[in-house]
């Protein structure tokens, strides 16, 4: 039979697993963070919101992608600044006419570490992976590779 002083000990390592580390609680803020900054980049591109997409990607962000032009049928590759990212969101806004609330915008966290992360992003012009990373403590965006949605 165990000694009483013995269970006091065994006790308290089970409630600290049972309550569970620092490290947890940090790696689900992080990955509500990464979450939150691919949702203000595509609502940003979305709703016409340069808040958003000043919020979400650093101005030294690169972004490239291949889509097919309706006179080919082969990709074709394209950049795009954070100017032009900027400028296509206030597009939008003058437009007047955003992407409809039922658009696709799913995110999918592919990895979280303590300073970067990826994640993947399904919107209505394809896929997006993203490669963000934290500046002080923020998660935002620094790459962004695309495509148009696959035949």
């Amino acid at each position: 039979m165990a000694r009483p002083q013995m269970l006091i000990p065994s006790l308290a390592v089970l409630a600290l697993f049972a309550i569970g580390s620092p490290a947890q609680a940090q790696q689900g803020s992080d990955r509500e963070g990464v979450r939150r900054a691919v949702l203000d980049y595509v609502e940003g591109f979305y709703e016409g919101d340069t808040v958003k997409i000043v919020r979400s990607i650093r101005p030294e962000a690169k972004k490239y992608g291949f889509f097919i032009p309706r006179d080919s049928a082969r990709y074709v590759g394209e950049p795009m600044s954070f100017q032009e990212m900027i400028d296509y969101a206030k597009n939008v806004k003058a437009r007047g006419r955003p992407t409809p609330a039922t658009a696709p915008k799913q995110v999918d966290i592919l990895d979280v570490a303590d300073q970067t992360a990826a994640a993947k992003l399904t919107a209505w012009w394809g896929i997006d992976y993203l490669q963000l990373a934290k500046y002080n403590g923020k998660w935002m965006i620094l790459h962004v590779l695309w495509q148009s949605p696959p035949k």
